[in-house]
């Protein structure tokens, strides 16, 4: 686009050679990594568990590791230019994949990897959700979970169904937050990681609320005689995900993740100005929580 508005420019290109054929290497270098993204999406969505966080830093951390030794010469190709020496730009470049090496590594053994953190699994969706060689937290590993719950991201106990979530809130006598998520939504792990995260927001949603995460992009099949058409849509409801997808359609007229609504034992909301929210920030989040949380013990 940019030579096009400024065709001279192409003038001040050098000649293609050695150099061309570094950029074709790079660009393959990241579409290797970038390949191997998409593949783990397609591993969370159908939850075939090959492809789990360990592993694809372990891919990552190898083909970036690759790439940084490529560009300091130690690697090359069949139709590269001998390295007589390398350039400023291109050592520069070199350092920075292997300073983002670098950083992928602690990863491994549990580190959030925060400037990444909506590419790779999320922590739960691996062998050792508390990271390589560490042992489980020991409050956590003798409570005994609520039938149907699981730890979520942060060791949130999260359930998947609804209805198995609205029988344990009756119980407890808690408010509802559901979270309208998916296993391939990047902006689910953001909101995870980066607010979630935050102190005062992990205390409300481990003790003020019960979360039911419904992952409107799980392709596991419904039994066929839960099978449906939708009222909505007029589509055969045949699969978990599309459910939820149904559910969130029909009750809150929006197809988007993340969606989180909280709601009182009956379903209806306890926040009346904002039903539902989205991707927001911290303050606003917390808010939000807080607000239909005081309706709730109102």
């Amino acid at each position: 686009m940019l030579f096009a508005m400024f065709p001279g420019w192409m003038h001040s290109l050098p000649k293609s050679g050695g150099w061309l054929n570094t950029v074709k290497v790079f660009l393959g270098f990241l579409e290797l990594a970038l390949a191997f993204k998409f593949l783990s999406n397609a591993d969370l969505v159908l939850q075939l568990h090959l492809l789990e966080r360990e592993v694809f830093l372990v891919i990552w951390i190898a083909i970036f590791g690759s790439l940084a030794l490529y560009l300091f010469g130690k690697i090359s190709l069949p139709h590269d230019s001998p390295v007589v020496h390398i350039s400023v730009g291109r050592l520069i470049l070199g350092l920075l994949v292997l300073s983002f090496t670098i950083y992928l590594i602690p990863g491994l053994w549990g580190a959030p990897l925060k400037l990444i953190n909506a590419f790779p699994p999320p922590i739960e969706y691996s062998e050792s959700p508390m990271g390589v060689g560490a042992l489980k937290d020991s409050s956590i590993a003798t409570t005994v979970l609520p039938e149907g719950a699981k730890y979520g991201p942060h060791q949130l106990v999260v359930f998947d169904d609804y209805d198995k979530g609205l029988v344990y809130a009756k119980k407890v006598n808690k408010p509802i937050m559901l979270d309208f998520t998916g296993f391939a939504c990047v902006n689910c792990r953001k909101m995870e990681n980066t607010v979630w995260s935050d102190r005062q927001i992990l205390t409300l949603l481990k003790n003020e609320v019960v979360v039911i995460s419904l992952y409107v992009d799980d392709k596991r099949d419904l039994p066929k005689g839960e099978q449906f058409v939708s009222k909505e849509t007029g589509s055969v409801i045949e699969t978990i995900g599309d459910k939820w997808t149904d559910f969130m359609i029909s009750k809150y007229k929006t197809n988007t993740q993340p969606l989180y609504v909280l709601t009182d034992l009956k379903g209806n909301s306890l926040n009346q100005n904002h039903p539902t929210i989205s991707y927001v920030g911290v303050q606003e989040y917390k808010e939000w929580l807080q607000v239909g949380i005081s309706n709730f013990k109102k």
